[in-house]
């Protein structure tokens, strides 16, 4: 396979990470090259915002945020591509137009901050029903302010479905995935077959 740049969104709660790690681990026992990353990243100003969560918001955040995108991108994705390695992040702008629009930034303003960054070849935006993921983010304990919100499974589920039309609209290659009865693993195998199609 040649270099490939996907990136898996969606709610907190919706088993994205899960299935981020299965689509990476299925890669690598297939030997394909896979380079794993996610967003914030382990850049400087990436554990500023994962760490900042409850400091920074609004335009503060997403200025942030996409700071740390463009470093990603000079620094890790982009060289990763060029190697010829399937790079898979946890979370790129499908997640910044939903976060930062929540946090109470326009849409418009959110993609003008990240209009330059490179779209994905390959988009995963996986959701479920909003009960679904309240449920688990009962069971595990929320991760970010952004989980505390009442009423935030809701919004957030809604708002990938409009992330997605978005993104589409704007030309990127997106596929939905529903977690609401379908596990990870059978999600990751068919993001897998998605890559290898695009491949």
């Amino acid at each position: 396979m040649t270099g490939m740049f996907v990136t898996i969104d969606g709610p907190g709660g919706v088993g994205k990470s899960t299935v981020t790690a299965a689509v990476v681990a299925e890669l690598r026992a297939a030997g394909v090259a896979v380079h794993a990353t996610r967003e914030p990243s382990d850049t400087a100003p990436g554990r500023l915002a994962r760490q900042g969560t409850d400091d920074y918001r609004g335009m503060a955040m997403a200025c942030l945020i996409a700071a740390d995108r463009y470093q990603h991108l000079e620094g890790e994705i982009r060289p990763a591509v060029a190697c010829g390695d399937v790079v898979v992040c946890d979370r790129y702008v499908a997640s910044s137009l939903v976060l930062q629009v929540m946090d109470g930034v326009g849409r418009d303003l959110v993609w003008e901050l990240n209009r330059h960054a490179d779209m994905p070849d390959l988009a995963v935006i996986i959701n479920a029903h909003a009960d679904v993921i309240e449920k688990r983010l009962t069971e595990r304990g929320a991760h970010s302010r952004y989980e505390r919100e009442p009423g935030s499974s809701q919004r957030e589920c809604a708002a990938f479905r409009e992330a997605a039309r978005f993104l589409m609209a704007a030309g990127v290659h997106v596929v939905q995935f529903d977690a609401t009865t379908e596990g990870p693993e059978k999600i990751a195998r068919d993001i897998v077959a998605e890559i290898r199609n695009r491949g």
